[in-house]
């Protein structure tokens, strides 16, 4: 493996689709409501909202390594859990690792400074939030998510993405972002805690108190059947009241998905390796919800 290789791999890119989708999403929200889009804003928002998460998914690493959280973490599954473990391996250094996380979060600032000109104050407090939420999520100070509260930012974190993009096309805030968008923040919720299932021993042995340690595995289950399940919440609510399209509860046909990564956590729970299904179907359930609900959008515009 070169260089460049692991890198790519340090940058975990597969996983791009929770920070890409709500902002296609959220574009096309407001291309349905205002008839028209801007491109060139779309393009800058998910560059920006791109590096965020990058930069965040590479601090996150630089700061287990520092905790020794990877290097006692016995049971990942990659490339779900555990990092990208190229610090492990001794493809990447630490040090290269840190410089790449403050370029990406250097750029993702010029990116916000631009859309600050081109939209407002509004903007900064978008960028700020996600980079300082990326930031204390794993920084060993705060470390938010040993403290039961990352699950919490990361829904604020990718929720605040749509709504972010929503106001860069139009300039204002509907009450239909602030409900739309939430199903996949929910899901990216639940990514983070079925992902926590395999890392829980390490996460225990180096205080990094997550809600799987705090639960434990057996409890924990349950918490993921009711993140997973509440998903789908807003889109028959938000139809309900008006607030989605009616064909919005389209996206409830990624039920049996939900259901099928339910059913293998609570048999495998235990079993890091056998619970790899369940991870995979997380992923596929935002995926195909995110992709669902943005086609709803396009053709009901």
């Amino acid at each position: 493996m070169n260089r460049l290789q692991a890198y790519l791999i340090e940058l975990r890119t597969p996983f791009l689709t929770v920070s890409i989708l709500p902002v296609v999403l959220a574009t096309a929200i407001a291309r349905c409501e205002t008839g028209s889009w801007n491109p060139p804003l779309f393009w800058l928002t998910l560059a920006g909202a791109v590096l965020l998460h990058l930069g965040s998914n590479t601090i996150n690493d630089w700061f287990d390594h520092r905790s020794g959280n990877d290097e006692v973490n016995v049971e990942f599954v990659s490339p779900f859990t555990g990092g990208s473990r190229m610090i492990q391996e001794g493809f990447v250094t630490p040090r290269g690792v840190l410089i790449l996380a403050i370029v990406l979060f250097t750029l993702a600032t010029f990116i916000g400074i631009y859309l600050f000109t081109v939209r407002g104050p509004a903007i900064i407090l978008f960028g700020i939030t996600g980079l300082v939420l990326g930031i204390l999520y794993a920084a060993p100070r705060a470390m938010l998510a040993g403290r039961g509260l990352g699950e919490i930012a990361i829904f604020l974190a990718f929720g605040l993405i749509a709504v972010g993009a929503y106001y860069v096309q139009t300039g204002y805030i509907s009450n239909h972002i602030l409900v739309a968008p939430l199903p996949l923040a929910i899901f990216t919720t639940a990514i983070i805690i079925v992902n926590e299932f395999q890392d829980a021993t390490a996460d225990g042995a180096t205080g990094k108190h997550t809600m799987i340690v705090r639960l434990g595995r057996k409890r924990g289950v349950v918490l993921y059947a009711i993140v997973m399940l509440s998903a789908y919440i807003p889109i028959i609510a938000g139809v309900a009241a008006g607030l989605m399209p009616r064909w919005a509860l389209l996206g409830l046909a990624t039920l049996p998905v939900v259901l099928k990564a339910i059913q293998v956590a609570a048999t495998t729970h235990d079993d890091p390796r056998a619970m790899t299904p369940a991870n995979a179907s997380t992923i596929i359930a935002h995926l195909a919800t995110g992709i669902i609900l943005t086609l709803v959008y396009l053709l009901s515009g």
